[in-house]
């Protein structure tokens, strides 16, 4: 055990320029410097300079995650495949800047994302005519339904895994909890005092998976901060009402046994968007980390439906 408490990287020991050389893909790790001053922390995960890439794939981490652990097995997979990925970590986030794990207000975030991925466009010329795609998991895929608002022509669909429209009621603090730490988060919006169940606990199900995940150096461990509950209430409860609003081509994976977000949410999404271009993909009995903390087996369906869905549109 104490072996696997030192471990690196999520995939062991390996140097990361190594592991990306036997993934046969090339990455990189920077940071950007958002209109607003923050500094953010970016990598971007690409087919070897032998494989030119098809399609772009702008890609948004969830609450309490960053693109430095088990993120990464994602954008690897989707390289390996042909597409050129790139993500930042979010305000608050792994190596970003910010108070940890504290989001005062989404709507920034939305701001640092999409003014990231144009400046990805704009320093490689050679991305600028391919197809774009937005890919969010959790809270992220409620900032892709977000970023799509705001810029609704500039992406070609989006990839939603267990999109965050809104918290699982088994989660979701009960009332008159939400309007008692309304009041409160004008007062003291840092504190990290809000009770809620040990999401990491209730996302993964693969035991030697949840070993894995916890072992992250920059994961954040304590309790949700008020402001931050507070803006995430505020978020799910706009973008659940926004949903006939949602008129880009979209693939949204969520599990039927999801503890964190409603899959019901998922199904409303499908049902109420005004895309004519929509699928929706409902596994039975997988839970909220559907592309790490599955097995195996399972983790292999939901990648192949999310590669069958891009390659159709590239």
């Amino acid at each position: 055990m104490e072996q696997k408490k030192s471990i690196p990287f999520y995939w062991g020991n390996t140097p990361e320029e190594e592991y990306y050389i036997q993934q046969s893909i090339k990455s990189t790790k920077s940071y950007y410097t958002s209109p607003r001053g923050l500094k953010l922390f970016t990598r971007s995960w690409q087919p070897p300079s032998s494989t030119p890439p098809r399609g772009i794939i702008c890609m948004v981490h969830g609450y309490g995650n960053d693109i430095s652990w088990t993120f990464q097995a994602t954008p690897i997979f989707l390289a390996q495949n042909g597409f050129a990925c790139f993500a930042l970590d979010l305000q608050g986030h792994g190596l970003s800047e910010g108070l940890k794990a504290y989001v005062p207000n989404v709507d920034l975030v939305v701001d640092d994302c999409i003014s990231f991925f144009n400046c990805v466009l704009t320093q490689d010329p050679t991305l600028q005519n391919l197809p774009r795609f937005l890919y969010g998991e959790s809270m992220g895929g409620a900032i892709c339904l977000l970023i799509h608002f705001k810029k609704s022509d500039f992406f070609k669909g989006a990839v939603l895994i267990a999109p965050m429209c809104k918290i699982n009621e088994k989660v979701r603090p009960k009332w008159p909890i939400p309007e008692i730490l309304t009041v409160l988060a004008r007062f003291a919006p840092t504190l990290p005092i809000v009770p809620t169940a040990d999401l990491l606990d209730k996302s993964v199900k693969a035991p030697e998976k949840k070993i894995i995940a916890a072992m992250n150096p920059t994961r954040y461990q304590g309790k949700p901060r008020l402001g931050t509950v507070v803006e995430l209430l505020r978020v799910t409860y706009y973008v659940s009402r926004k949903l006939s609003d949602v008129r880009l081509p979209f693939i949204v994976l969520h599990g039927n046994a999801d503890l964190v977000t409603d899959p019901g949410v998922s199904r409303e999404l499908y049902e109420l968007s005004k895309s004519e271009d929509k699928t929706i993909k409902i596994y039975d009995g997988m839970l909220h980390s559907l592309l790490f903390g599955e097995t195996d087996e399972n983790i292999a369906i939901v990648r192949g439906d999310i590669l069958k869905w891009l390659n159709a549109r590239c």
